[in-house]
Order: structure tokens, then sequence, then C-alpha cells
């Protein structure tokens, strides 16, 4: 029986909700990437009002850092006294984590009376546009959240791509597009610069756009684009001077990267960057310099309060010390870059005598890069899948290329919970855990370790 709309808390909301089309959850094929069009989401918009007008936004894209940057930029704002909205995507724990302000959740009244009033609007233009996605509706939902609010600003992450998805709705003060790789081909693109091009898409004319330094190609097509459409693009180590460095400092239990980037504003000096590894160096340069582009459209960010609120941001599931003897990490790396970049963070910041890894990951993923990078590092992986996703791969065949490729002594446990058993078996005081791959994956280990107060450390 299909879950009804007249819902009136939390679990009607959600069975209505994840009874729709999750594009998150699905393998890619000519039906999915049909579902990736503005003309329903448009007319879902204009049925409510078009709440997204009423309210100033920031558009980020990228294949990976997209949600540590909107994190980052998120924090500044806040810090420097502004009311500062935030969509992202997927959730890790609870569904709410992908409507905040000021980093607060939004409340389990808002959110089910938020989904009556946006599964009524959809209704009304399914008969004209088709039914609408989970997605869609939970993005249109934090849409009125913003614009009831009257937040002074909302950072809005893009969900995949860049040019059809339903966040593409909105005429921000600012677009960036983080780093680019190898994800979602199937609908994307099969190269680099076809991915470059959707991501390109959130582009708007007249809108300052930024961009980090990175492939040639990528960076070539991102001009283009830009250029095309007529927005100022600025690509941060290449038109804005941006270095950064890492540093063990004697007795400090984590190494520090520190950026230091040079605008038209100003100069930004020896920046702590406030979550760990090299990699997110490049997404703080591209945070600052989207706070950077919004001073220069009326907000006011005085750079001493933005670097001191900078330091506040913090993003789950993104190297995550949770616990000790041993310390478990739990990182969403779900690419062949986040993965090399995780493999290295893992050697920079923690101490151990071996690593047991626990993956799991979408089977349409560009997995066998991701399996590489492991097999250098890992002592012993436990392949398995999140309960009830049906892109995962398969745990036994993950296991089998994982074999082929050279990787050392592996498991397969047919759930989360039994893997995370497996691999703190036998684990020393001196060993670690790291679970990654899927943020499925990383959500359901986060919910059966629990977060009690205290016990997650943060380098």
């Amino acid at each position: 029986m299909e879950p009804s709309a007249d819902f009136s808390d939390m679990d009607g909301a959600l069975a209505y909700l994840y009874s729709l089309v999750d594009l998150e959850r699905l393998r890619p094929s000519p039906a999915v990437k049909d579902q990736y069009k503005l003309d329903r989401m448009r007319a879902l918009a204009r049925a409510l009002g078009n709440p997204q007008d009423s309210i100033k936004t920031v558009h980020v894209a990228g294949t990976k850092g997209k949600g540590s940057t909107c994190e980052m930029v998120g924090a500044m704002l806040e810090g420097c006294g502004y009311t500062v909205g935030s969509y992202t995507s997927p959730h890790v724990n609870d569904v709410r984590e992908r409507i905040r302000i000021n980093r607060q959740l939004i409340s389990p009244g808002d959110f089910v009376r938020l989904a009556k009033t946006v599964v009524l609007a959809a209704l009304q233009v399914e008969g004209g546009y088709g039914r609408g996605t989970f997605f869609e509706l939970t993005t249109m939902m934090a849409f009125v959240h913003f614009a009831e609010q009257a937040v002074d600003v909302a950072v809005i992450e893009v969900g995949l791509g860049g040019r059809l998805d339903c966040t593409n709705i909105i005429t921000p003060e600012v677009s960036a597009v983080a780093t680019i790789g190898y994800d979602h081909m199937e609908i994307l693109g099969q190269t680099l610069e076809l991915i470059a091009a959707q991501k390109g898409g959130i582009f708007k004319p007249g809108v300052p756009a930024l961009t980090v330094g990175q492939d040639a190609g990528v960076v070539k097509e991102l001009r283009r684009v830009a250029g095309e459409i007529g927005a100022p693009l600025v690509v941060v180590g290449e038109d804005v001077e941006f270095s950064y460095r890492l540093e063990h400092a004697a007795g400090s239990r984590w190494p520090q990267v520190y950026v230091h980037m040079r605008t038209g504003r100003g100069e930004y000096d020896f920046v702590p960057v406030p979550m760990a590894g090299e990699h997110q160096a490049v997404n703080c340069g591209l945070a600052l310099g989207i706070v950077d582009a919004l001073c220069g459209r009326g907000f006011v960010c005085p750079m001493d309060r933005m670097i001191q609120s900078l330091a506040t941001a913090r993003l789950p599931g993104r190297f995550e010390v949770v616990g000790s003897s041993p310390a478990v990490v739990l990182d969403g790396a779900h690419n062949p870059e986040s993965v090399r970049a995780l493999v290295k963070t893992l050697v920079q910041y923690l101490r151990f005598d071996a690593l047991v890894v626990v993956f799991g990951v979408a089977a349409d993923k560009h997995f066998e890069p991701m399996l590489r990078a492991l097999a250098g590092v890992a002592d012993k992986v436990v392949f398995t899948r999140a309960a009830g996703n049906k892109r995962s791969a398969d745990p036994a065949a993950l296991q089998k290329r994982y074999r082929a490729l050279g990787g050392r002594l592996s498991f397969v446990a047919p759930t989360v919970r039994e893997a995370l058993e497996v691999a703190r078996k036998g684990c020393g005081s001196g060993d670690a855990v790291c679970v990654t791959g899927s943020f499925y994956v990383v959500g359901e280990a986060r919910a059966i370790l629990g977060e009690r107060r205290g016990q997650v450390r943060r380098p």
C-alpha cells in the first residue's frame, strides 16, 4: 500500500518522502537520467510562490569538497553575524541534517509541516509534469523554510551535476565549483570536460563564479562555460594568489594545514584549515574566495571574525575520529580522489600499527581505483553494504576484485554491524579502524557506534 500524503508526524512524512523516486539510492539508467530536468521543479516552485527568489543564496557544485566548502562558508558567515541557511546532501544519520539554520537542524514539527505543504503543491503539478522525486521535494522544503525564516543567506549544495540539478532554479549571489573528478559518468559524461560542463551549468549571467586550480582541461571548460554565459570567473590559485603548507608543531597531537591567499580585498595569511587533510586546504581557499566575493556584493565580513569563526566548521562523517584503542575513523570517501586523499590523511594524522578498513560502495561508482588505493595501506579490509540501498555493490564482488588487485587479507560481512564486529576482533590498542566508501555505510556505522558527548575527537 502506498503511504498516505495525509501524515501528521515524522514517521508518516518520511514514509511518504521515501516512497518517491530517490535518485541517490538508484543505479544510473536511461530512466534515472531522464529524471534530471528542471520543468517539474520550476512548476513546483511556482505553485509555492517561488520562495527561492526571496532569499540570497550561494550555490556550490563539484565532485569532492563541496560539502566541506559549504560548511566553511556557513561557519564564516554565521560568525560575522548573519543568519545562515544550509541545504546539503546526503545526510549521515538524520534526514533533518539536510536543512539547517545556523547549523541547527530543522525541528521535527517544521519538517512535517513543510513536507505536507510541499507534497500538496507537488500533487497539484503532478498531472502536467509527473511525480516529484525525494530530492526535489526536500529541496523545495528547504527553500520554503529559509524564506519563511527570512535567513540572510542560504548556502545550497548541488545534489548531482549542476546544470539539471533541481537546486539550479536559484540565481545566487556567488556560484562555485569545487574539485571535479570522475563520478556519475553515466549521467554527466565520460570525460572530465563533459562533467565540468555540467557542473559549470550553475553559473549565471553577471554572477561572480569561482573554482579551484585543478585539471587543465576542467579549468579550460569552466572558463568556456563562464565566458559563454557571462559569469566573471575567478580560479583560486591562478587568478588569485593561493598556497598552503602542512606543519607538525612540536607537542601537537595532529598536524595543521595553513593557507595563504591574496585577493583584491586583501590578504588572508596563515589561516588554519579547520578540517583534517591537505585536500581541505583547497576547499578552504574556495570558501574564503566565496565569502570574499560576497563582500563585493554588499556583505560585511571582517577578516578577523571570518578566520575566528572558520575554526568552528565541522562536518560529520568527514575524517571523524570516534573512540580510541583502537581509534575508529569515519569518512565518506565515495570516489577515487576522495579515497586517495583519505589514505594520505590517515598516514599523516594517525599513528597505527595496523589498519583495518570497513568498505562498502555503490555499484555504479568507479571503485577499482578506490580499491587500489586501499590495497596500498590497509592490512585488512572488511567488505559490506548499507541496509536497504539498491545501489550497493555486492561485497563478495568487491572482495574478488580487491584480491585481483593484490589486496591483502579481506573478509565479507553482510551487514555494517557484522563488519564492525569483524573489524574490531583482533584489533590491538595501537591499531586503527576506518569506515569508508558510502555515506550510507558511514552513517549506519556512526549510528551503531553512537556519538555520545565527548566521544568524538576531531583533528
